[in-house]
């Protein structure tokens, strides 16, 4: 993201410090929101619109893949060009978007939509935290400012939820895109009027290094949900695995020359630091992959409504807010990084693992304790995370080291998903597209709805299986790799800010 440690003139007077930061709140919310809000909405679009099952996940992940592969590009954008007007083009973009998803008729329009989107949430979101922290220059206020902003960015997802839920069942799976533009529109005219443009900096912009990236994942991921639905002897597949790591090694090769590279490879000769990288997309796939089978399980499975498949997800919210917000303020200090992201994700693991025992009777209560488990155990881990990706940063990369941290957010969501998907697929057997396709078109008797079930869980229950694995391996490297650090001292209020977990 835009750098947090801001080098440039004194904040220009604004009309209202509050209106200003209500329009940054609700920016990000609406960014965060965008990347769970449709889960819920996920088997009335696959009936709407004829996803296969594999296909689905790309309605997350488009979205994820294009806003995670242009996000550092977008900070960039913001330092070129102006943050405010950085801004407002990303508020635009993803307001049109928005409406173009929400009138699609075909699965192709809606991925489109959705990609248009990222773009949208890539150049908006760096550019209101820049933004944030340029209009707040005083350390009590900005901490002020800070505190809203992480609480909106740790709930906004899990939020989503809840909203989808609403919104699919009172209205049309439609509306989890409508709703963006009215809230665009007012956000548009609401920051041209209250927040002032930032000075220029010059420098270049390092368009190789965002497209061989965002084309690199993208290829990557395409990949792998490629091998679910037709098999690792797909020539297509196989093609797609070569294709990524080229573009991939080039991105590489294009960072080493760059003279403004958006991801500066220094980052990464810390250990603790490519460990946290690391443990923040391992536990962002399996995070992922929860909601989006889960939300199907409920739905599809126990036959919940969308607005109660979204309430049964309020646990895990409560619980991730309270235990981020008590490891902020107490456990950090007292326990350390190290042991703090250790425990969590070992309870995270505990939860995920649960999960991956489930039947076609299960009822909620035997999924209440896992998502529990799961919300405690990331609580737990994410602050320190956070703590430890900008532990030790220059301050001119500052900025680059805090966009990466919603990197690896962005793209280890969508690459754990992929995996996921692959996993279910190859689980549930090759007759499950046939079987739920019977089911969604009503053509179904008992018996086949029965199977179809079957299917499914078995499905789910190896993704909930493989999702734990990942948490176990990251418990692991951070054991392993992670050195012990002195305890923090009580937080400053100049600390680093981050956004926190999107995809919470």
């Amino acid at each position: 993201m835009s750098s947090p440690v801001l080098s440039t003139p004194p904040a220009p007077k604004v009309r209202s410090a509050g209106l200003v930061l209500g329009v940054v709140l609700i920016s990000q919310l609406m960014v965060v929101l965008d990347a769970t809000i449709v889960n819920i909405a996920l088997p009335d679009i696959s009936t709407a619109l004829a996803f296969s099952p594999t296909g689905l996940s790309w309605v997350i992940n488009a979205y994820t893949l294009v806003f995670g592969g242009l996000l550092l590009l977008g900070a960039r954008a913001g330092d070129v060009l102006g943050r405010r007007r950085v801004f407002l083009a990303g508020i635009a973009i993803f307001t049109v978007a928005s409406l173009v998803g929400g009138l699609a008729g075909t699965a192709a329009e809606l991925l489109i939509a959705r990609a248009a989107q990222g773009v949208g949430a890539a150049l908006a979101a760096p550019s209101a935290l820049a933004l944030l922290m340029t209009l707040f220059p005083e350390a009590k206020e900005r901490a002020k400012a800070l505190g809203y902003y992480t609480a909106v960015s740790i709930g906004g997802s899990a939020l989503g939820l809840i909203i989808g839920g609403m919104l699919t069942q009172w209205t049309s799976w439609r509306w989890v895109l409508f709703i963006n533009v009215p809230i665009g529109i007012a956000l548009l005219v609401a920051a041209r009027r209250v927040i002032p443009e930032t000075p220029r900096r010059p420098g270049r912009f390092d368009l190789a290094g965002a497209i061989t990236a965002t084309l690199g994942t993208a290829t990557l991921v395409y990949s792998l949900v490629r091998v679910g639905s037709d098999g690792w002897s797909d020539p297509l597949a196989l093609s797609g695995f070569g294709a990524a790591v080229v573009l991939l090694a080039t991105f590489v090769a294009v960072e080493r020359r760059a003279s403004s590279p958006i991801t500066p490879l220094r980052l990464f000769s810390d250990r603790d630091r490519v460990t946290s990288y690391v443990a923040r997309l391992l536990l962002v796939a399996g995070m992922m992959g929860m909601f989006f089978f889960l939300t199907q399980f409920l739905q599809n499975v126990l036959g919940y409504s969308p607005i109660v498949t979204g309430l049964a997800f309020l646990p895990l919210t409560i619980a991730l807010f309270t235990m981020s917000q008590l490891t902020a303020r107490v456990l950090i200090q007292r326990i350390g990084a190290k042991a703090l992201i250790a425990g969590g994700l070992t309870v995270s693991t505990g939860g995920l693992f649960w999960l991956s025992d489930l039947s076609a009777t299960s009822g909620y209560s035997s999924l209440l304790f896992p998502i529990l488990l799961f919300g405690i155990g990331n609580g737990l881990a994410f602050v320190p995370l956070t703590q430890l990706a900008l532990s030790g940063v220059e301050p001119q990369d500052a900025g680059a080291a805090s966009g990466l941290v919603n990197v690896t957010q962005q793209i280890g969501g969508a690459l754990g998903l992929a995996v996921l998907v692959t996993v279910f697929a190859q689980a549930a057997g090759p007759g499950y597209d046939r079987l739920a396709a019977a089911v969604v078109g009503g053509t179904a008797d008992p018996a086949v709805i029965a199977q179809a079930h079957e299917a499914f869980v078995a499905g789910a229950e190896r993704a909930f299986g493989w999702a734990a694995g990942f948490l176990a391996l990251t418990v692991v490297l951070v054991l392993a790799l992670v050195r012990r650090r002195p305890r923090p001292a009580p937080a400053a209020a100049t600390a680093a800010p981050v956004v926190e977990p999107a995809a919470a």
